[in-house]
């Protein structure tokens, strides 16, 4: 856990502002660099994915932070509950990334929001992001406890037929109890 709680908070400490481009899939570390940069874009079509609930452990770490934050619980739970795939477009739509834009834009677009972030005036860049960000350090007892059950689900039943479920690239048959 102490690693985990590291990145979330290395994360969102960084002085300096960025911004982050996803293509293709977003899932695990890359999905958790975009949705905590201060300005993320990616492709229309970019697949982001949480895959925790799928895998058999709690979401934890950033997803039960950042997804309600960003947008909204009622669709944080949806996708991450679900295990939903969310396209480009629509994490646009509902809040979940800064901007999607068609493939061929997508470097372009995110070399002039990184270019405009350097141009700008640092210092009031930097106290605008330091102060937004303490909506997610506020979330720290949360992302405490996220954290917490997701390494407890590592240690159970669930996770094991999650994974070799993904791994024989099947449907997941998991247990119809839980132990907690």
């Amino acid at each position: 856990m102490e690693g985990g709680a590291r990145h979330r908070l290395q994360l969102d400490q960084l002085q300096q502002a960025g911004s982050q481009r996803d293509a293709g899939v977003a899932v695990g570390a890359g999905l958790v660099c975009g949705l905590l940069a201060d300005v993320s874009v990616a492709s229309k079509d970019c697949r982001i994915i949480d895959g925790h609930t799928r895998l058999g452990v709690a979401a934890g770490d950033h997803a039960a932070i950042v997804w309600p934050l960003l947008c909204g619980l009622a669709k944080a739970k949806y996708y991450l509950l679900l295990c939903e795939e969310v396209l480009g477009k629509e994490a646009e739509r509902i809040g979940l990334i800064s901007l999607a834009v068609d493939d061929a834009e997508l470097d372009a677009k995110a070399v002039e929001i990184a270019g405009r972030l350097a141009e700008g005036a640092q210092s009031a860049i930097r106290w605008t992001k330091y102060a937004l960000n303490n909506w997610l350090r506020a979330m720290g007892p949360t992302f405490d406890t996220s954290l917490a059950l997701e390494m407890l689900g590592f240690g159970g039943p669930e996770v094991k037929e999650g994974l070799a479920s993904h791994l024989e690239k099947r449907r997941p048959d998991f247990p119809p109890s839980s132990p907690l």
